[in-house]
């Protein structure tokens, strides 16, 4: 990955159960080890006997909402998953209000196709890659099929640096990660 002077954003993409999230995770505990400000949210499976049944949102502070799930529940339905907008918007939309007394870093595991039923997390996310001195660090999908608006307005924009995890490297481009964010970080700030 070349650096790139003017990205203020970092977001990891790669086929479903690569390892971003798990990447996500390892991150933002490097950044608080660092004492460096986060607040968003990752996602989370849940499993019953060895079967993925649904995604949870876990926010940093540790607020837990659910994301989707299998079943009749009424919502948006992403295959074989219902998406629980209210519990989604009540537990994500919060922690990404921008905060005008600290500039953390927004995590946003993911921008993806269950999140982007919500017109509230679209705005979101909108205003705040927009926002000056703003970090995001986040995951959206690979492509596939009909393009998702918001993934794509994120991917070709030129202050955000994309990597891609595949099993090959993600055991070892946390490093280069870091580093990326600590960079976007520095950028933003200026």
């Amino acid at each position: 990955m070349a650096n790139n002077p003017r990205v203020k954003h970092v977001f990891l993409t790669g086929p479903p159960g690569v390892g971003k999230t798990t990447l996500v995770r390892k991150t933002c505990s490097e950044l608080m080890s660092k004492a460096i400000p986060l607040q968003g949210f990752y996602t989370e499976e849940l499993r019953e006997g060895g079967k993925r049944t649904g995604f949870d949102i876990i926010t940093l502070d540790g607020q837990r909402g659910t994301l989707a799930k299998i079943g009749g529940q009424k919502g948006p339905k992403v295959g074989q998953y219902t998406v629980n907008l209210q519990s989604f918007e009540r537990s994500a939309l919060p922690v990404l209000l921008p905060k005008k007394d600290s500039s953390p870093i927004y995590v946003i595991d993911e921008i993806g196709k269950m999140e982007l039923f919500s017109q509230g997390f679209i705005q979101a996310v909108r205003k705040l890659i927009d926002q000056p001195n703003t970090t995001i660090f986040g995951t959206i999908p690979v492509p596939k099929g009909r393009p998702l608006g918001l993934v794509e307005e994120v991917r070709s924009r030129p202050d955000v640096q994309v990597f891609t995890i595949s099993k090959d490297n993600r055991d070892g481009i946390i490093e280069e990660i870091l580093k990326a964010i600590n960079q976007a970080r520095s950028q933003g700030k200026t």
